[in-house]
């Protein structure tokens, strides 16, 4: 099994005084870094992309998006992704470290977005024409100020790029069921605690109670939470970052799948299997064949 390759941001812009920012149309992009990107690879930087003609297909972390004029895509480090797109395709792309947002935004963090913090949260946003002109018009604006001299530059790129996070932001938020608009900032906080909890524990720990009581709540009103942000329950938002980190693991590390369970937290390879086939509709061995290079 082939590992694979992480994508660094100086690879598309070697020699530049600023490496931490990257812009660029799609097509010039694509060119740019078509030996780098060509297969499915993973970043250490956190993408947006903005097509707005053409279509195609973006698989990201094993899921397939259809592309077509619109679709506003972002990922997240460590995610892995491919695509095939038409030769007609267009749009715009950059790239941010944590580091170059801290410059201005000390205290947020990028992951506090939800299409980059959570793993439940899909990874595209579909646009109607008039959210899509007004994402073109800061997305060139952007294009706009990462070519020039001009003062507080820096400063100006951050702020077009929060421009754009805060309303795919709300955007999202239009598909929660949230019972309120205290109660869903109430639920989504408690939500993005509960996942960041679960990034940090999910090999080792699986039990709604136990990251009910790190967080001071129920395990049902946990469940009440997961339901009404993401539509599920805590115990699937748990297995299915399991799981995806399984499958990662399957692609790029060279070891057993006895291995890998244990790595996951399972002392018992067969259920294990039972989880990943349960979520997923295949075993271990099914998945590594579909994706074997």
């Amino acid at each position: 099994m082939k590992s694979i390759s992480v994508l660094h941001i100086d690879l598309f812009q070697p020699g530049r005084n600023s490496p931490d920012f990257y812009f660029n149309t799609l097509k010039d992009h694509l060119v740019l870094g078509h030996k780098h990107i060509e297969k499915p690879h993973r970043h250490d930087f956190y993408a947006a992309v903005l097509f707005t003609q053409g279509n195609g297909i973006h698989e990201i972390d094993f899921q397939k998006y259809y592309v077509s004029a619109g679709s506003l895509f972002f990922l997240s480090p460590g995610q892995i992704h491919s695509w095939e797109l038409s030769d007609d395709i267009g749009g715009y792309i950059f790239f941010s470290s944590q580091e170059f947002y801290e410059i201005h935004y000390v205290s947020q963090k990028l992951r506090n977005f939800p299409f980059f913090g959570s793993v439940t949260f899909p990874r595209k946003i579909q646009l109607n024409q008039e959210e899509l002109m007004e994402n073109i018009s800061l997305f060139q604006e952007l294009e706009k100020e990462h070519h020039s001299q001009l003062m507080m530059r820096e400063g100006r790129i951050l702020s077009l790029m929060s421009q754009i996070f805060i309303n795919a932001t709300r955007l999202f938020s239009k598909d929660l069921d949230m019972l309120s608009a205290s109660a869903g900032l109430s639920y989504f906080k408690h939500y993005q605690d509960f996942e960041d909890l679960v990034e940090e524990h999910f090999t080792m720990q699986k039990s709604i109670a136990w990251y009910a009581s790190r967080l001071g709540i129920s395990p049902k009103h946990l469940n009440r939470v997961a339901k009404t942000t993401v539509r599920k329950t805590a115990t699937e938002v748990i297995t299915e970052r399991v799981v995806l980190e399984a499958k990662r693991m399957l692609m790029y590390l060279d070891e057993s799948l006895v291995e890998i369970a244990f790595r996951l937290g399972y002392e018992e390879y067969s259920y294990f299997v039972r989880v990943f086939r349960k979520n997923s509709g295949m075993t271990p061995t099914q998945f590594m064949r579909k994706y074997k290079a």
